[in-house]
């Protein structure tokens, strides 16, 4: 039988990411309620920091713990210790400490995917983009920065999770592209309902404390429109080069025109425009129907004074069922071939 005494038992002896004492030293479990007829336990966890990298992780650490126990569902909640515990046991931060990706000796380039409204094919944009560049010999890395909806690990067909060596986070490596994704720290699809302080120091997070490597380019697959986590982008990325993707629609095409116009704002270079979806075309007839109209990403790209990168049209990937990827384009595909014209473009714009 699943008891608040079991909770404490099996949770007591983790380490805070922060401070290196154990959630027992530091009273930080707090508020656990169980609901017996729904085998369901909810934990309140004090912690030094949050909305980090290392409280996802000791977030999945505990939700594997507490189900050890009996519990069948998890709901944690997180909040910061008081600040007379912080002080006793805070330890100085090494003045050396590493600022990964946001170093100002870094080569990386950062391109940001982004689009004015959901529902244009962004995310495919950018995992078939990233995939391309590593096709052609790149080192990439693809953070889903779309955090609340986020869905790059299900169009690359990752099934495995990222593992900590040490204190940092080693990003999962799949066709070529290291991935870091929010989707790979949420227990059974649950919704994201943070602030917006909170999701920025999510993107910090992902910057800073993942192992990439050495990389030649990061792609972010940016939530659609102007939001917070688009501000935090701009603000965090003075020298992050930006796509817009968009459909040929009239009213697709205006609404992206305001992300390409924040981009301009901030001072970020629009590396060029991708029309998705741009038309459909028969296998039986070979003609080419204009479903979501004509010329959207060729206006949009005058508006913005840049180029049309690459035109997409309507077309599934061919599945194959022993390295299931259900929104990866083989490189010999139709749109693998687009993609790596794209590819190449970015490389000698960029």
């Amino acid at each position: 039988m699943l008891t608040e005494q079991k909770i404490i038992d099996v949770l007591s002896d983790i380490k805070e990411p922060f401070l290196h004492k154990t959630l027992g030293e530091l009273n930080a479990i707090t508020e656990i309620k169980i609901k017996e007829e729904k085998n369901h336990a909810s934990v309140k966890i004090l912690v030094a920091k949050t909305g980090t990298a290392e409280q996802l992780q000791l977030q999945t650490e505990v939700v594997n713990r507490i189900k050890s126990v009996g519990a069948e569902t998890v709901g944690i909640r997180f909040s910061e210790l008081p600040e007379e515990v912080l002080a006793q046991f805070r330890q100085a931060a090494p003045e050396n400490e590493d600022k990964g990706l946001l170093s100002p000796n870094n080569k990386t380039k950062f391109i940001a995917i982004a689009s004015g409204k959901g529902g244009v094919g962004k995310s495919t944009v950018s995992v078939n983009l990233a995939v391309a560049l590593a096709r052609q010999g790149k080192k990439v890395g693809l953070i889903d920065a779309d955090i609340y909806g986020f869905s790059v690990p299900d169009m690359m067909g990752i099934t495995k999770r990222p593992v900590v060596r040490g204190e940092r986070i080693i990003p999962v490596d799949r066709l070529g592209v290291k991935v870091i994704s929010m989707g790979f720290f949420v227990e059974d699809n649950a919704p994201i309902i943070w602030r917006g302080p909170m999701l920025g120091k999510m993107l910090n997070s992902f910057f800073n404390e993942v192992e990439w490597g050495e990389l030649d380019y990061l792609l972010l697959d940016l939530p659609p429109g102007t939001g917070d986590v688009a501000l935090d982008v701009h603000t965090m990325l003075p020298s992050c080069k930006e796509i817009i993707v968009t459909t040929p629609h009239p009213t697709a095409a205006f609404v992206a025109a305001r992300a390409g116009a924040m981009a301009l704002r901030t001072e970020h270079e629009i590396v060029g425009v991708i029309e998705n979806m741009s038309y459909f075309e028969s296998k039986v007839t070979g003609e080419k129907e204009y479903v979501f109209g004509r010329g959207g990403g060729e206006k949009l790209a005058d508006e913005l004074r840049t180029e049309v990168l690459g035109q997409l049209p309507l077309q599934q990937p061919d599945w194959n069922d022993d390295d299931f990827a259900p929104s990866v384009y083989e490189e010999d595909h139709h749109l693998g071939k687009i993609y790596s014209d794209i590819a190449k473009k970015v490389v000698e714009t960029v």
